[in-house]
């Protein structure tokens, strides 16, 4: 399943209802990052829009130095195109900000119904779509349930189904709840103020109020409080929005009557069988927005005056549709990190991942065949708020006895924008073996389906932050390995020797203890350690 934190907003409003260069460039004094001092000040609008590319020391905000790399080391270079494979959901190919930075296979004719390269896809121009005319999808435990055959992990599978079932079916109640009380707040302020727009400031001039209003106030000022909202209009769509996604987790995700592959016509239990889906790689329907958001922050193209700005330059996104309106199966993975390898891509980012998996071996088969073939896969850590040294996600990098298959294999976890002890986004996942660095990914402003932007979150986001970073370096320096530009990436981050909460049931601990490299990815580091790694000056 694609990682993104949907239900941030969801779970507030259940509460509420229960309630090389010629000169030399020095990189940023890590001995003392510590010193700079706390974020207290609220991020302008635009601010917010780019957090994730400011400086920590300059800013006050964690972002990756984006900026300043561009600003101090990249200015007036050029670089090689770097390859990157966004396997996810479909990517708008034709979106403004994306639609010159979409890789296009140099060997392929298109539509012509022929296999001009021999590489087993017809008229794959922009990559491959290995869902075909599917989108809705069982989670992978409703299949190991609905399969009913012997499985290390039916029992809990069985219990996880029940209990999502029952949670999200009270979830969608209370929301339709609290839909009702926001849409009646809503036309009382618009019938009160004999206007549409108004604003927090008109609600709090409000002098007073019946019992009725003040509710109606009460309800506005948890919801807009934190600026987060500028009206009720906002908040009746998220909600409403919020209520579709309940709804096809309870009709779709957890039925284990509903067959999402049937209209694909391949056994997806069998490797074997991989004459199926498609060279649409576009969005099935409007909401399918995950991967053109991860696409746009990897590579929106920069500094054209629309939208927004992507991590790299000198990029290209090959685009792989594998990861439907539920968890992706095993042998898509599979077939589909082999095909970006198999067909020249540099980076694979994989912002997806679910606990239960029943063909893990192909994956890591496909894992081991990128690292042999000297491709860097970046993968979201995931959005529970678990320790990943004690519960895995799949895919990952690792035999059942935890050993390593890949050293080209990077697990990311997610920031928010605040520097300090909340600096960790509640909801990403941890651990100090098995996820390698942390960088941005609360509230990430990118591209969606249709021309549109919109800021989302989940370590989905912190993912192709670094697979941009990546990108950067191999651009400038393409004579490094893929195994090297991981541990630059991890190496040149910055230390945060603060305790900062990562786990959400725990107090806070060392910033060191949430992942291997106990650092966050920073552009601007990366590239002065490449250029010393590519002179021998520095030995990995």
């Amino acid at each position: 399943m694609k990682i993104l934190k949907t239900s941030i907003f969801a779970a507030s409003l259940l509460i509420l209802a229960s309630c090389s260069t010629t000169a030399p460039i020095l990189s940023t004094p890590i001995a003392n990052i510590d010193a700079t001092p706390l974020k207290e000040r609220t991020l302008t609008k635009e601010e917010l829009k780019s957090w994730s590319h400011k400086d920590l020391v300059t800013d006050t905000i964690p972002g990756m130095s984006i900026d300043k790399a561009y600003a101090e080391i990249l200015k007036g270079r050029k670089g090689k195109k770097v390859l990157v494979a966004v396997l996810d959901s479909g990517i708008d190919i034709d979106h403004e900000d994306l639609n010159d930075v979409i890789w296009t296979n140099p060997k392929e004719k298109p539509n012509n119904g022929k296999d001009d390269d021999k590489n087993g896809y017809i008229d794959d121009i922009h990559g491959w779509n290995f869902l075909g005319d599917s989108y809705n999808e069982n989670l992978e435990k409703t299949r190991i349930v609905k399969r009913g055959k012997s499985h290390p992990n039916l029992e809990e599978a069985k219990t996880g189904i029940e209990d999502d079932y029952n949670e999200y079916s009270q979830g969608k109640i209370q929301l339709e709840q609290i839909n009702t009380r926001v849409k009646d707040a809503n036309a009382a302020f618009k019938a009160y103020f004999k206007k549409d727009a108004y604003t927090m400031d008109d609600i709090n001039k409000i002098e007073s109020p019946d019992e009725t209003m003040s509710q109606h106030i009460f309800i506005a000022k948890r919801i807009m409080g934190n600026g987060r909202f500028e009206s009720l209009d906002e908040v009746e769509k998220e909600i409403d929005d919020n209520i579709v996604s309940f709804t096809e987790r309870l009709n779709y995700n957890l039925n284990v009557d509903f067959d999402g592959r049937s209209v694909v016509g391949d056994d997806p239990y069998d490797i074997t069988d991989t004459d199926y889906g498609n060279a649409n790689v576009k969005h099935s329907v409007k909401t399918e927005s995950h991967g053109t958001h991860v696409a746009g922050i990897i590579a929106a193209e920069r500094n054209n005056g629309i939208g927004m700005n992507g991590v790299a330059n000198n990029v290209e996104i090959m685009a792989v549709r594998m990861v439907p309106n539920g968890d992706e199966y095993d042998k898509d993975v599979a077939l589909g990190i082999r095909y970006a390898v198999d067909n020249g891509a540099q980076i694979i980012n994989c912002s997806f991942g679910k606990y239960f998996s029943q063909n893990n071996e192909w994956v890591r088969d496909a894992i081991a065949y990128a690292g042999k073939n000297n491709v860097l896969i970046v993968k979201a850590a995931g959005n529970e708020n678990e320790n990943l040294d004690i519960k895995s996600v799949f895919p990952n990098d690792q035999t059942p006895t935890g050993t390593e298959i890949s050293d080209t294999f990077l697990t990311v976890g997610s920031l928010q924008n605040k520097y300090g002890s909340q600096m960790v986004s509640g909801f990403s996942n941890y651990g100090q073996n098995n996820v390698d660095v942390f960088a941005p990914g609360s509230s990430i402003y990118s591209t969606f389906p249709e021309n549109e932007y919109k800021s989302i979150g989940g370590t989905s986001m912190a993912a192709p932050g670094v697979s941009g970073i990546a990108a950067l370096i191999m651009s400038q320096y393409p004579k490094l390995t893929a195994a090297q530009v991981k541990k630059i990436i991890m190496q040149s981050g910055l230390p945060i020797n603060r305790d900062v909460v990562v786990d959400q049931k725990k107090n806070a601990m060392p910033f060191s203890q949430g992942s291997k490299s106990g650092k966050i990815a920073n552009a601007y580091n990366a590239l002065i350690l490449a250029d010393k790694v590519s002179r021998g000056k520095v030995q990995l």
